[in-house]
């Protein structure tokens, strides 16, 4: 039986002690997201295609290819994520005001039931990934 639940998601949400605007920094400046996500040629415009690049590993080239699907500023950010092996999701960010901060909450979607082994993955990689996009977030001015 697949750990993978109906929705097909993986969804994180964090507050965040920084206001919307840092957080938006660090999700759509190229140098920024290399720090906590990897290497990239992103470009916060709608349909723009980049790449996400990493070390190549045992059943993974490190290379994700993307497209932009939605930008709103400071609120909402969305983009294709598309691995080798056939693993086809989307990834969208939502930053929320609260008080003293941002919830953050980051969804990807799309996973299907014979990609339980994708989805594990993404569940333990968003979770560092979340982490240290707090930290990167936490060093702007």
């Amino acid at each position: 039986m697949s750990d993978i639940p109906a929705s097909g998601s993986v969804l994180m949400e964090r507050v965040m002690p920084h206001p919307p605007e840092k957080v938006w920094r660090a999700l759509t400046l190229g140098p920024l997201l290399e720090e906590w996500v990897m290497k990239n040629d992103f470009q916060p415009v709608l349909g723009h295609r980049f790449t996400f690049r990493a070390p190549p590993q045992p059943y993974w080239d490190g290379i994700v290819t993307c497209e932009v699907l939605a930008v709103e500023p400071n609120r909402r950010l969305s983009y294709s994520w598309n691995a080798s092996g056939g693993l086809r999701t989307i990834v969208t960010w939502t930053l929320t005001t609260t008080n003293g901060g941002t919830q953050v909450r980051m969804e990807q979607s799309g996973f299907r039931p014979e990609e339980e082994d994708n989805y594990r993955g993404a569940q333990y990689g968003w979770q560092r990934n979340i982490e240290a996009l707090e930290r990167v977030a936490s060093k702007l001015i």
